[in-house]
């Protein structure tokens, strides 16, 4: 009796920290995938692709607010006492209904390469975390050209199980399934301003992935505005065999002085960053916080970075581009 009551205390204990949340479309309820949800203080978490995310107050004790967003849909703010099994997210009529037609020209295209910048070093590689989202710019040098990304080639870096051996190819690899969202914004005056695809792409690295991941972008038809255009890439945490995003902490918690600190879990793969790109091109910001902003990653506007210490300010992104006939 007494082993039946324990139960009974802690499974209501359990359901009383875990809540197991899903963000559904209100217009069709089809799941919103992927959804950034925020705790207004520089943290959060993502849903998966069915719309899910799990919140526990034991984990995040401190947060009594969360904040929603998604592309193509209206934010919404929810008291965490007041969370539900379900939440609605109201799109955007315009943003919906909305057709981008894209001017897509007729006749023979030739595939050109925008080769991408990599290196070998351990030391020089950006460690991605769920709170930063790094974004590329790709100028367009010749507009009268129309310009579809068929390719993005993205330099990573695996880590060996034995340091010793890491230089060595053959070497075996630290394991990870790691999940990665592209978007495509357009030029707002030099920052990155409204995304210009609203499909969902994202792709999952693992530690046999080549040091260059080749993603096909082609079906979203993304031809490169006049003005240019950035690639941004944003982790969004570590997945089962399958793919699917897993629930695991994004937070190291850190006693301090001042209280409790979390810290932001690192990701694998690494990230090479290099000196070999001339102008810097290549922007971060913080998702989480509220009215986040993209900064230039330089040394004005980011402090303490051991990357840009180095002189290591650029992703070296590349391009698969299909390039068409000069306009008439």
């Amino acid at each position: 009796m007494k082993l039946y009551i324990g139960f009974i205390i802690l499974l209501f204990t359990s359901l009383s920290i875990f809540s197991q949340t899903t963000i559904l479309d209100q217009k069709n309820g089809e799941p919103v995938s992927y959804a950034t949800i925020s705790f207004g203080n520089g943290n959060g978490i993502f849903a998966d692709d069915e719309g899910q995310f799990i919140f526990t107050k034991k984990l995040y004790s401190d947060i009594d607010t969360i904040y929603i967003s998604a592309l193509g849909y209206k934010s919404l703010d929810i008291p965490t006492e007041n969370l539900s099994k379900e939440i609605e997210l109201t799109p955007f009529q315009d943003a919906l209904d909305e057709v981008l037609l894209r001017f897509k020209p007729k006749g023979k295209s030739k595939v050109e390469k925008l080769k991408p910048t990599l290196h070998d070093d351990y030391y020089k590689c950006w460690l991605p975390t769920i709170e930063s989202e790094i974004a590329v710019f790709f100028n367009n040098e010749n507009p009268s050209k129309a310009k579809k990304i068929s390719t993005l080639f993205l330099p990573i870096k695996v880590e060996a199980k034995d340091w010793s051996k890491r230089k060595t190819k053959t070497s075996n690899k630290i394991p990870f399934s790691t999940l990665f969202r592209v978007h495509f914004y357009e030029n707002n005056n030099g920052l990155p301003g409204d995304v210009i695809t609203y499909d969902e792409i994202v792709f999952r690295v693992t530690e046999a992935s080549e040091s260059v991941f080749e993603l096909d972008v082609s079906n979203s038809d993304i031809f490169i505005p006049k003005e240019g255009l950035f690639v941004s890439l944003q982790v969004l945490g570590y997945t089962d065999k399958t793919g699917k995003l897993l629930p695991n902490k994004k937070y190291r918690e850190i006693k301090t002085k001042q209280g409790i600190v979390k810290i932001s879990t690192t990701f694998r793969p690494l990230l090479p960053f290099t000196d070999a790109i001339d102008t810097p091109k290549t922007y971060v910001k913080r998702i989480f916080l509220n009215n986040n902003q993209w900064v230039l990653f330089d040394e004005k506007n980011i402090d303490n970075s051991n990357l840009l210490k180095a002189g290591l300010n650029n992703y070296g992104i590349g391009l698969g581009l299909q390039v068409y006939k000069e306009e008439e």
